[in-house]
């Protein structure tokens, strides 16, 4: 079959190519920002892409058009589509229907930690000998791809509660079909399509709704959005995390890197995990249950965990020099700004000077939605420094008035860099965190480092 896919180059429609490529379709596909790293992997597994929305790519003829969510109305290749009723569908029903109904499906699906746990429950599997198949948002370490098909019957995948397409408004893991679902937690995000948290609880219950009476649910015990959602109806087994009941973590150090761990209050050792952060902690509990439900012994799940790393971008040491690091961090959201820097502090230590540097690049960030509680985000750092940019529609000023720390916001990215640069001192780390490129910041001060 040859599958055109509009949108080809995001980390969730790039993946679904990978697979599909290596599925045996024919693939093409078209996006309106083609760059590296996703195009170079892309055509390196013989799939050509196209530059923009034109409507002239569907003389290609292909049997299914396959189109992300980045793609609405107006667009011509989207009106010639409909036009000519081309046979068409949403990335994920054609992940389910050409792939997934046939396997067992772990999804990990939550507000933060999503593609830590599932990267962490893809190498429990894989050093279980297990050979899973796997797509995550994002690049783990231990794979170095973000997707890869096997002959596995276990597949593993982030479950974004994210909408499908413009004709289909439901959360994309709606239509995975799990045997196992990790729900690791639940807050207000994706403004942009949801107007409460209701709206999302919703959907997490649509997902709870298509798991199977033998399969499973692992949850945190302590979160109350979650509760809420089963409270609704459960039909499934439940594993609970951080509780007596099922699985609960301890941390023998500040940083997290070393941890006991239980099960029904019976203790199964204590493990390594070569990451910072009681927040990983957490994310590798949920992992190490989620593969029991499927045989893996417990203390052999959290034994692999010695040798996983963390994803690209998930408190990233991107270069130390003269006794200064630059980390680099997806973190969007305040809840997990706050939890980076709580990791990222006990793995420095108070005697280095800690500078949190933020841009609000999310929806739900630029609108302001969650804005609110950013003020108590930067807790654990020395020093918050704000990029605001055209598109925050805040007053980020404003809002930092509550910071516990000093604070400052910059509108304008050449004098935020050389603040930034001026900073580069012995005993100092500076954390950047963005779900985008952030101009390149990073890289630029690596290099002036």
């Amino acid at each position: 079959m040859h599958i055109h896919i509009l949108g080809i180059c995001g980390t969730f429609m790039g993946g679904l190519a990978l697979i599909a490529r290596a599925a045996g379709h024919q693939v093409t596909g078209s996006d309106l920002n083609v760059y590296p790293p996703m195009s170079t992997e892309l055509e390196a597994a013989g799939i050509s892409i196209m530059p923009g929305y034109g409507e002239q790519q569907l003389d290609l003829k292909p049997d299914l058009i396959v189109v992300g969510n980045v793609m609405k109305r107006g667009m011509p290749v989207i009106e010639r589509m409909l036009n000519e009723r081309l046979p068409y569908v949403s990335g994920p029903q054609w992940l389910y229907e050409h792939y997934l109904k046939d396997r067992t499906v772990l999804a990990v699906a939550g507000t933060h930690g999503k593609t830590t746990t599932t990267a962490m429950l893809s190498w429990i599997l894989e050093t279980n000998g297990l050979n899973p198949g796997f797509l995550i948002g994002g690049v783990p370490e231990n794979f170095k791809c973000g997707a890869r098909a096997t002959d596995s019957p276990y597949f593993v995948i982030e479950a974004d509660e994210y909408d499908c397409a413009f004709f289909d408004k439901r959360s994309k893991f709606v239509h995975y079909h799990p045997t196992v679902a990790v729900l690791n937690n639940l807050e207000y995000d994706h403004a942009d399509i949801f107007d409460s948290i209701e709206d999302i609880k919703r959907q997490f219950h649509h997902l709870v709704r298509t798991i199977p009476g033998r399969g499973s649910v692992v949850v945190s015990s302590d979160d109350v959005n979650l509760a809420d959602v089963l409270s609704r109806g459960l039909w499934s087994n439940k594993v609970e995390l951080n509780s007596s009941r099922g699985f609960k973590t301890e941390l023998l150090n500040p940083e997290g890197s070393r941890f006991a761990l239980y099960q029904q209050e019976q203790p199964l050792g204590e493990f390594e995990l070569p990451c910072c952060g009681a927040h990983n902690v957490r994310n590798a509990e949920a992992a190490i249950a989620a593969a029991v439900c499927i045989g893996v012994d417990p203390q052999a799940a959290a034994r692999s965990l010695s040798s996983f790393r963390l994803p690209k971008r998930r408190l990233e040491l991107v270069k130390s020099a003269s006794g200064c690091a630059i980390y680099d961090d997806f973190a969007h959201h305040p809840t997990a700004v706050k939890a980076t820097l709580a990791g990222l502090r006990a793995h420095v230590g108070r005697n280095t000077r800690l500078i949190a540097v933020f841009e609000p690049r999310s929806n739900s960030m630029k609108m302001g939605a969650t804005a609110a509680a950013l003020a108590q985000s930067f807790d654990a750092a020395d020093e918050a420094v704000i990029y605001q940019g055209p598109n925050v529609h805040f007053d980020a000023q404003a809002v930092l008035a509550g910071c516990s720390v000093p604070h400052q916001v910059f509108t304008d990215f050449d004098k935020l860099y050389a603040y930034l640069k001026s900073c580069l001192h012995p005993a100092t780390a500076v954390l950047i965190m963005s779900n985008g490129s952030f101009n390149g910041l990073v890289y630029k001060l690596a290099q002036a480092l």
